[in-house]
């Protein structure tokens, strides 16, 4: 492979001119032409969950009342005092005006607040969250809404699903342009202080930065066809291309310095870097590839989409390291140090005398990383998943926020943020209401249910079975009732609207029956709401069999929460095996060994508990959150598994590399001596870049995601790869590389008679 690396040097050297020319016009056609990556990001994790999830099956059965092809809105109106007539005359023909307006199927009034100053409705729109068309559409509806002349006093928000995930959308922009600016800056910064120089550091960053752009242009283009993108997709992406992307070109310019110190001229050093380093950035690109398409094999949407996602952008940036990064160098040649002349060290580096001190105690290194990484690896089984299947509102100070506090203030507990529970009875209940009151009554009676809101108390206000179907012997479905009340109705104006308010609990053709609830675990944001799931939809199937219903579910943001967080777990125990064997394998197929992917591997997973006991420290135990994120041990598994092989196959590499030609205590020295400062600084840089997700990140998912990975990556570069994996190389001896011809080779060294091993060492 060697020899094709080298070829693939000497082509992009060659046509250095062609090769740029090439990855700047398809860049910029890509960007130009393609939507951007943060307009296709949903933002609502239960989106993801697989078709046969108990809450996608209850969204199924909400319907009627929400389209599942569709997203809803509230439209929030208050006032400063009970709403008049007039005022409710001015809200319809806002109703009406909004109800023209593009992507908008419908405006269904819920009628007044009990204390009178608030009315809302619901919009439902044709534009899904993770709709290109999701932004633009709700900043339509706010136009309509703020250039309608209302009376004075009245005030407007639009909230619910729809807007609140615009605007947890453009908050997550927000973010994600601060993670990129800080991320690049960290980056500059150090590459500047590793290389001293003022070219090296912008050509090892810049095609990163560019790759980062044409792979979102793509991606959200992708999207288009069924590739699901979320949040962590976008963060992630551009976390793992800048760091990961500086790596490769750290390493491969690292050796272009290391060839031209020892006399090659530059076009010659770039071509034997090629040689070395690309076989190595080729593995290590191939470890995080493979073990991000084992992504697809998940339940979990966010996963499926994130993996392929995530593996296309670490391609083009393998081939951009390939080839954009050699032709740069063809140009800019020695220019690249300026003004740092390019030289031999005259001095034995820090990472030299480590290598001693390591190679004359292995058994104590080894033991004392296991213990300590042992030791916090502990602290991982107090983990607790808090994760969440969504947001209930938009973030703080947004419209949407605003809005929800507006209903939060003004509506009982259960419809502000409610827990729907559906019932499905065999003909419409217009027929018989009992079972509706018996349903809402047993409901009520259930410990895990704090309040529940239906038809007999909509908004608050209580009605009887007999009040109820006499309202609808003399007014029809509420569904099918005008805004504004015709003329010589025989119902009064206020029971009239409380009346139309019941289309959001029962179905058109009366067969489904929806409940809001709230929980007496608390808020549905909560870990304790999370894991009172089961107990929900125990309670609801018991009523359901009372009632004589036929069908029932539980939906919201905590039942949501309780599949994605289950579906996630069971992705986790069934893909991780497969990634460690697929690794293996690959290390394996790189050191031409069986041996050595063994102990690599397993460092990598002591490392993972390592950084999951620490997490649970910061976040669980220091902070005293209710959990991790349920996304971060997989993730964190899969990007240390990964990103932690990219050390691994670097340092390998090299001592296998000198190994053909030395015995394996002066391969292991001399390989640490070369690869100790490259190794060192572009785990710091991978660090920071994980880390810029951890302090500027929009959620909390992204912030404990980047800093759990972040610590991993540290203690992967200072302690498993600097310290723990030379000495169990030493310890190994032969057996590292059995069964190729270097394991006969290292036998045949430990019995010669003329200590050439010793020797070499000293030297």
């Amino acid at each position: 492979m060697g020899n094709f690396m080298a070829g693939l040097a000497r082509f992009a050297i060659r046509f250095r001119y062609a090769i740029i020319a090439f990855w700047l016009v398809a860049g910029a056609l890509c960007i130009a032409f393609f939507p951007s990556l943060s307009s296709a990001v949903n933002t609502d994790n239960s989106s993801f969950l697989p078709a046969g999830s108990p809450s996608v099956h209850a969204m199924n059965l909400a319907a009627p009342f929400q389209p599942t092809n569709d997203t809803t809105g509230t439209l929030v109106v208050l006032g400063k005092s009970t709403l008049s007539s007039s005022d409710l005359q001015s809200i319809t023909k806002l109703q009406n005006k909004i109800a023209k307006d593009d992507h908008v199927v419908s405006v269904s009034d819920q009628g007044l607040s009990k204390d009178g100053k608030v009315d809302k409705a619901q919009l439902v729109i044709n534009v899904l969250t993770s709709s290109t068309q999701a932004s633009p559409t709700v900043a339509a509806i706010r136009s309509t809404m703020s250039s309608f002349a209302l009376p004075a006093g009245l005030s407007t928000y639009l909230t619910g699903q729809l807007p609140s995930a615009v605007d947890n959308q453009n908050s997550q922009a927000h973010a994600q342009k601060l993670t990129e600016d800080l991320s690049v800056l960290v980056i500059l910064v150090m590459l500047i202080i590793v290389f001293r120089a003022v070219g090296a550091p912008l050509v090892t960053l810049l095609p990163a930065i560019w790759v980062l752009l044409m792979s979102g242009a793509i991606i959200a283009e992708a999207s288009k066809a069924g590739l699901q993108v979320s949040t962590i997709t976008e963060t992630m992406l551009t976390v793992l291309l800048l760091g990961a992307g500086t790596d490769y070109g750290l390493f491969f310019i690292m050796r272009v310095r290391e060839e031209m110190a020892g006399g090659a001229p530059a076009h010659l050093a770039i071509e034997r870097a090629g040689r070395y380093v690309g076989e190595s950035i080729t593995f290590s690109a191939g470890t995080v590839i493979v073990a991000l398409l084992t992504l697809l094999l998940a339940s979990f949407g966010l996963y499926s989409g994130l993996g392929p996602a995530l593996a296309l952008g670490v391609a083009l940036m393998l081939l951009a390291a390939l080839t954009l990064l050699p032709a740069l160098l063809g140009v800019f040649g020695k220019a690249v140090f300026w003004p740092r002349p390019v030289r031999t060290a005259t001095k034995e580096g820090a990472y030299a005398r480590l290598a001693d001190h390591v190679i004359a105690h292995p058994v104590v290194t080894l033991v004392a990383g296991v213990v300590f990484l042992g030791v916090l690896g502990v602290f991982a089984a107090a983990y607790t998943s808090s994760g969440f299947g969504g947001q209930t509102t938009g973030p703080a100070g947004s419209q949407s926020a605003n809005g929800t506090n507006v209903i939060n203030n003004h509506y009982p507990a259960a419809v502000a943020n409610p827990t729907q529970v559906l019932m499905v009875y065999k003909s419409s209940v217009w027929k018989n209401l009992d079972p509706v009151q018996k349903a809402e009554n047993d409901l009520a009676g259930k410990a895990v249910f704090a309040s529940v809101t239906g038809p007999f108390d909509p908004n608050g206000t209580k009605l009887t079975t007999a009040q109820l179907g006499s309202l609808y012997q003399q007014l029809g479905p509420p569904g099918k009732l005008p805004a504004t009340e015709p003329a010589g109705t025989p119902v009064p104006a206020q029971q009239y609207d409380l009346y139309r308010s019941l289309a959001q609990f029962i179905s058109p053709d009366g067969k489904t029956v929806q409940f809001y609830t709230s929980l007496s675990a608390g808020s549905p944001t909560t870990t304790a709401a999370l894991n009172a799931t089961p107990s929900m939809r125990s309670a609801t199937t018991s009523v359901q069999h009372s009632v004589g219903a036929t069908d029932s579910g539980v939906a919201g943001l905590a039942p949501s929460s309780y599949d994605v967080s289950s579906v996630s777990q069971s992705d986790l125990k069934e893909i991780v095996p497969i990634v460690i064997v697929l690794l293996a394998l690959l290390l394996g197929l790189l050191l031409r060994s069986v041996v050595a992917p063994l102990y690599l591997v397993g460092t990598v997973l002591l490392s993972y508990f390592a950084a999951l006991g620490i997490a649970v420290l910061i976040f669980q135990i220091g902070a005293g959150e209710s959990g991790l994120n349920f996304v971060l041990p997989f993730l964190l598994f899969i990007f240390l598994m990964a990103l932690g092989e990219d050390y691994n196959i670097l340092v390998m590499s090299r001592i296998r590399e000198e190994a053909h030609h030395a015995p394996l205590r002066a391969a292991v020295r001399t390989a640490a001596h070369h690869t100790g400062t490259t190794v060192t600084s572009a785990g710091l840089i991978l660090a920071a870049t994980f880390g810029a997700a951890g302090v500027t990140g929009a959620t909390s998912q992204i912030k404990q995601l980047g800093a759990a990975i972040a610590l991993g990556v540290l203690i992967d570069t200072f302690l498993v790869r600097t310290l723990m994996v030379p000495a169990i190389v030493v310890l190994c001896g032969r057996w590292n590389w059995w069964p190729s011809h270097l394991a006969r080779r290292e036998a045949q060294l430990a019995v010669d008679p003329g200590g050439q091993e010793a020797a070499a060492v000293k030297t």
